[in-house]
């Protein structure tokens, strides 16, 4: 037997041994409403694009006003800091903490909620050396991309898990 046909033979032996255990790839959220208005101060967000393509994905309509939603996704702030986290003996920077946080509410037209207000928090420790400043300024636009797209599951997530609150 020569190595494509063994590869094969692999292949086929771990579609089974997947299938038979119950495994299957994640699929989408699967949402308890249909249409959704996002009501925010600054619609060019980074954050409020990745949220639209993801919600999209999960077969939810983006309408473009609040009475023609099932759920209003109110987002109150989204702020990005860095902060030291530690200085070396000579007094330069050794770490910086990436922090992101986001807030928000979502309701209907009735003024139930669905999610009560709510901060989500993202954080990422790096380390910095001057001598590599276009790596680390590289190294920290990927950990804010990253951040950004753990929030966007962080918020389908718990979207996916809304129900209208009794009053």
């Amino acid at each position: 037997m020569d190595n494509r046909n063994i590869l094969r033979l692999l292949l086929w032996l771990t579609v089974l041994l997947l299938a038979g255990c119950g495994f299957h790839l994640r699929g989408q959220a699967g949402m308890p409403f249909t249409t959704l208005y996002i009501r925010t101060t600054n619609p060019g967000m980074m954050l409020i694009s990745d949220l639209r393509q993801n919600l999209e994905a999960n077969q939810v309509t983006l309408v473009d006003s609040p009475e023609q939603a099932e759920v209003i996704l109110d987002i109150v702030f989204e702020i990005a800091d860095k902060q030291v986290l530690s200085l070396g003996g000579d007094g330069r920077v050794n770490e910086f903490r990436l922090n992101y946080r986001v807030s928000l509410r979502a309701y209907d037209m009735n003024q139930r909620d669905w999610l009560p207000a709510e901060e989500f928090v993202q954080r990422r420790d790096y380390s910095f050396d001057d001598t590599q400043i276009l790596a680390k300024e590289a190294e920290e636009d990927m950990l804010k991309q990253s951040m950004r797209s753990d929030m966007v599951q962080q918020i389908v997530r718990r979207l996916s898990r809304a129900k209208p609150q009794p009053r």
